[in-house]
């Protein structure tokens, strides 16, 4: 079930085009669903529908939850590249010359992956129905498979010592506590912001403009933040930092 060497130097156009089919969901005209509508109106929707909450305080509650997991997959996002390093995170094959063992991945051993679904969970309240049930599903089972296809290629570079790390180091509930000991490894913080411009980018226009209540414009923000970061990337220094 691992991913291919293909997906992993492909994987940020996979990801793309998983985007791409959310939101545009080419499959609901076959399924009786002629109407354009988001996740975030047919959940406020349903919310206030069970008198659970006014339709203002649902979509209140709403807009709240998916700022609250874009900063938190933002987080996640920075703090594990600053710490693995952005040519590491950016390169298109896999890197194990040395295990990363400070920041986040002294908790979790997958932070990137978790920040990205963290986000994509908040993003696909943008979707329709059908689109965000099928990008969340589409995204969880890409992002596991490059995760297997990273294990077996460390533990084949590293083993015993990627094998004890595995084995002390939660692959994506993060522990409350440090599992193993700090490396000397110094964050690249710069170049982390740089590369996760789209990210930052997202969570900023979230932040500013959800209280619009307009999905059409946040999706033209998570298209111009996406073309934004391509831009930046390209002053991301691409040497890859030897890092233990």
């Amino acid at each position: 079930m691992k991913a291919t060497a293909f997906e992993f130097r492909f994987r940020v156009v996979i990801i793309f085009v998983i985007y791409c089919l959310g939101f545009w969901a080419p499959w609901a005209r076959y399924i009786g669903s002629s109407s354009v509508s988001t996740v975030w109106l047919e959940l406020s929707g349903a919310l206030a529908s069970a008198h659970w909450l006014s339709l203002s305080a649902a979509t209140i509650l709403i807009t709240v939850v998916a700022i609250v997991l874009l900063l938190k997959g933002t987080i996640f996002r920075i703090w594990g590249t600053a710490y693995l390093g952005a040519p590491v995170m950016q390169g298109r094959s896999m890197q194990g010359a040395a295990i990363v063992a400070g920041g986040p991945y002294r908790y979790v051993r997958n932070p990137l992956y978790v920040g990205s679904f963290l986000s994509a969970v908040a993003i696909s309240i943008l979707m329709p129905p059908s689109g965000a049930i099928f990008f969340l599903l589409a995204q969880a089972i890409f992002f596991f498979r490059l995760i297997l296809g990273e294990e077996a290629y460390l533990t084949g570079q590293q083993g015993e010592t990627y094998l004890v790390y595995k084995q002390k180091v939660p692959r994506l509930l993060r522990s409350l506590r440090a599992r193993v000991p700090a490396s000397p490894a110094r964050p690249q913080w710069l170049a982390s912001v740089l590369a996760e411009s789209y990210y930052i980018g997202i969570t900023a226009c979230f932040a500013v403009l959800a209280w619009r209540y307009n999905a059409y414009l946040l999706t033209r923000c998570v298209i111009i933040c996406f073309g934004a970061s391509l831009v930046l990337r390209a002053f991301v220094p691409r040497e890859i930092t030897e890092r233990s």
